[in-house]
């Protein structure tokens, strides 16, 4: 590549950016990738912790609301059952089947914020590269994901509230997934194509120990008796939840203090809101022309994701539906669970910039398949399973997720970061039926065949996702400079 073919200037964001349209391609190097030419650029590392910061300030809503309490202890929960049905007692095959049917609800609600993800994101992220208005877009994506777990406070222990709780969680996980496509394209302002494993990681790491404290000050607020507060009505659960639209505010900041805003990028078609969608058509077809590989990892990417995401929606619920969890050993497995899953991403970040994502990803999703296989045929063998064999699954989601995002930004021609991981989050989203779907097919088959314990076959059919995922993402070929540094 010839210094100054691609026309290469500074912006104001502090970065190198090149004047032309960048297209995508299969080559045996990618174009002008965003991270390339941050190579040589002294990148502040206050901007860097600045980033991975976010990933903090946003784990609550994942650890706390969706994975391992709110969701879990509360939406799920005989609070939202017929009254006579839970009088019954979880040992009672009704009371199982009404919770069973409570998570195919959830799963519908599901379904509904994957569909608004799928159809947005793309739009947005592509956007926020030609108006340069990427902050701005995480910005008002953090504000809403805020705003919708504060309201959680107002969802009631009350059957007729659950849908309610349902809808604030599926919208929260919309606004979450549009901040995170301009957050994961800010990857190309606080790293260069040598540590970009390394910073992804740090920052999927700091989620996890995020998660790790919210889960530590849950666990210690529960112990005082909520300072004398009266818990009924599920006044703790929507107690927890305030604190957790507050913990977001409070960190988030420092990301829009120390990181600047993108300049508009010439490398991106500006258009109306609708004629977005005309570019994105047009983009699609340029990636099924020029890049296919490129795109056929996205479609491998969506794929073991949204398993991914089947394990972070539903694995509390296989806790205490399935395995009889208490509320505090499920917060006590989400804690230890997230000392491991920050650990081994963190470490990961180093392999990834080392051997490669492709290899790395390919290596955990063998470890969680196995992992997830001894949860569900070891079953018998109650809580002690789900604690060994959950815990090293945990092991392995983090470094896929990482590794991910760092394979995409490895991609990425500069100035289409948005644009880019917009796509990434929309094939992931138009996949996002697919887990939902696969966990409803289970728990339908496991109740059709008179199963003693339907909702454990949940996560057969989480598996069976990623192991497709897997399938896929052995065809894709990644470009030479792509793989390592």
């Amino acid at each position: 590549m010839k210094p100054g073919h691609y026309g290469i200037a500074m912006t104001n964001d502090g970065f190198l950016r090149p004047h032309d349209n960048t297209p995508f391609t299969d080559s045996a190097n990618v174009p002008v990738a965003g991270l390339s030419l941050n190579d040589g650029v002294p990148i502040p590392k206050r901007r860097v912790w600045s980033w991975a910061l976010w990933d903090w300030a946003t784990q609550p809503f994942a650890t706390v609301i969706l994975t391992f309490v709110f969701v879990a202890l509360y939406l799920i929960s005989d609070s939202f059952i017929d009254p006579e049905i839970a009088a019954l007692g979880p040992d009672n095959q009704l009371y199982k089947n009404a919770i069973a049917e409570l998570s195919v609800s959830y799963g519908w609600a599901g379904l509904l914020a994957g569909f608004l993800i799928a159809t947005l994101a793309p739009v947005l992220g592509q956007r926020a590269d030609a108006f340069g208005q990427r902050k701005l877009w995480l910005g008002v994506g953090t504000g809403l994901l805020v705003v919708c777990t504060a309201g959680l406070f107002f969802v009631e222990a009350v059957p007729s509230f659950f849908w309610l709780g349902a809808i604030l969680v599926a919208a929260g996980t919309v606004f979450s997934e549009i901040a995170g496509v301009n957050y994961n394209a800010m990857i190309s302002q606080v790293a260069d194509s040598k540590n970009v494993g390394k910073v992804s990681g740090l920052g999927w790491g700091f989620g996890y120990l995020g998660g790790i404290v919210a889960l530590i000050i849950v666990v210690l607020v529960t112990e005082l008796d909520f300072f004398g507060m009266s818990t009924d009505n599920g006044m703790g659960f929507r107690a927890i939840a305030l604190g957790a639209a507050v913990w977001t505010v409070v960190f988030a900041i420092p990301i829009f203090v120390s990181i600047p805003s993108n300049t508009p990028s010439s490398a991106v078609q500006k258009s109306s809101f609708f004629g977005s969608y005309v570019v994105l058509a047009r983009d699609v077809r340029d990636l099924y022309r020029n890049a296919r590989q490129t795109l056929l990892f996205l479609v491998a990417a969506a794929i073991y994701r949204d398993g991914l995401s089947g394990v972070f929606t539903y694995g509390a619920i296989l806790a205490t539906a399935a395995f009889g969890f208490s509320a505090t050993e499920v917060i006590m497995f989400g804690i230890a669970a997230n000392i491991i899953a920050g650990v081994s991403t963190i470490a990961a970040g180093w392999l990834d910039d080392v051997i490669g994502p492709r290899r790395l990803i390919l290596f955990a999703i063998s470890g969680l398949l196995v992992a997830g296989l001894g949860v569900f045929f070891l079953q018998a063998e109650g809580k002690i399973i789900f604690w060994t064999f959950g815990l090293l699954l945990t092991a392995f989601v983090g470094p896929i997720q990482s590794a991910s995002r760092s394979l995409v930004a490895r991609l990425t021609p500069a100035g289409r970061e948005g644009q880019v991981f917009g796509l990434y989050a929309t094939t992931g989203r138009a996949a996002s039926f697919m887990g939902p779907a696969a966990w409803i097919g289970a728990l339908s088959f496991a109740a059709a065949i008179g199963s003693t314990n339907p909702t454990v076959w949940g996560i057969l059919g989480i598996l069976g996702i990623v192991f497709v995922g897997f399938l896929v993402l052995l065809l894709v070929k990644i470009p030479q400079n792509a793989q390592r540094s």
